[in-house]
């Protein structure tokens, strides 16, 4: 049986923008080592696996290194793939089974809108070799992430990360965050960056999963619950955020730049569970 694989660009409406995501669409669950050496030969900073199960799909990711346990882009990419595969029966709402619970998207002409979790920004010291490095506004932690907010806009575009230094921390990445500022980026709330070197992510285009972060904590400080945010990265990306109690929605467009099937032999390698 053939198996269907999608590159997909997601948080942007055109093709070589947003944050690109490869996205396996197996008939049944491969194993993990095996998904991981597709993840590597990929190269992309996600590759998603979807399968069908009971009332949707499960859906796990990789980076070229490790599995991880929440993706936002790589979630909309899949959503977007199963909607051109034709494997949604003509519905346009989604559920996924992943290993940070129940997620569910809307895919609508295009736009995919996805449900993650939403966590709470505690407050916290920063590490002292970012401190020495950046000029901190504040700091704070949530299920994976390190959230440094620095003065302003341009603050955030001169930042100059020590991958090495940046790895070493106690954290799945480091989101680096301002104030968007009108004579910047006038269609956003606010900005960011992201780095997740640990793994294997130096920079990441688009970030999805940290506005589970990034939204509540700017909702604290715009008082608003619908936002807007820009990602400063070389590819850049724009997210639609709407924070509720228990979970954000981060919405984008997404874009199929190459829609193909797996070699057999390859096939034949993630069944069999080897290289």
């Amino acid at each position: 049986m053939s198996v269907p694989l999608f590159w997909v660009d997601a948080f942007c409406d055109h093709p070589y923008g947003g944050n690109p995501a490869a996205v396996c669409l197996l008939d049944t669950p491969a194993p993990a080592a095996a998904m991981q050496s597709l993840a590597c030969e990929m190269g992309l900073s996600e590759t998603a696996f979807v399968w069908p199960v009971t009332g949707g799909f499960s859906l796990r990711w990789f980076t070229p290194t490790s599995e991880v346990e929440l993706c936002g882009h790589a979630t909309v990419a899949s959503a977007h793939a199963l909607a051109a595969a034709g494997w949604l029966d003509g519905v346009s709402e989604v559920h996924f089974d992943t290993r940070s619970g129940a997620l569910r998207a809307t895919v609508e002409r295009g736009y995919v809108e996805v449900d993650l979790p939403a966590e709470t920004p505690l407050r916290c010291d920063p590490p002292p070799a970012l401190a020495a490095r950046w000029p901190l506004v504040a700091t704070a932690t949530g299920r994976f992430d390190l959230l440094v907010e620095v003065p302003n806009e341009q603050a955030v575009r001169d930042v100059v990360v020590d991958v090495a230094e940046i790895a070493a921390l106690s954290y799945r990445g480091v989101v680096v965050t301002a104030r968007a500022t009108d004579d910047g980026t006038a269609d956003a709330d606010y900005v960011l960056r992201f780095f997740a070197p640990s793994v294997g992510v130096p920079e990441d285009p688009v970030t999805g999963s940290a506005q589970c972060l990034l939204g509540p904590y700017w909702r604290a400080s715009l008082g608003r619950a619908r936002l807007r945010a820009r990602q400063l990265s070389a590819r850049g990306g724009l997210l639609d955020v709407t924070i509720e109690d228990s979970h954000v929605r981060v919405g984008g467009r997404a874009v199929t730049v190459l829609a193909g099937t797996l070699s057999t032999d390859v096939v034949a390698t993630l069944r069999a569970g080897g290289r």
